[in-house]
């Protein structure tokens, strides 16, 4: 199935959750937040769906 993250086309598994796309975005210490078609769901659990755009932004901090 395919979706746009970030401007550009992926291939995912049929039943792939918003979480388990941004799961594959974290590391250890990293906070990331997805839009799912424009909104932020309020459910990261939500399947994703063919066709769908998806953004992921990943919070730094520093000083």
């Amino acid at each position: 199935m395919k979706i746009i993250v970030n401007g550009s086309s992926r291939e995912i598994r049929s039943g792939t959750t918003l979480l388990d796309l941004l799961q594959s975005f974290r590391d250890q210490n990293s906070l990331v937040v997805g839009e799912l078609n424009g909104q932020v769901p309020a459910d990261e659990n939500v399947a994703l769906s063919e066709g769908d755009h998806i953004e992921i932004v990943t919070f730094v901090g520093g000083g």
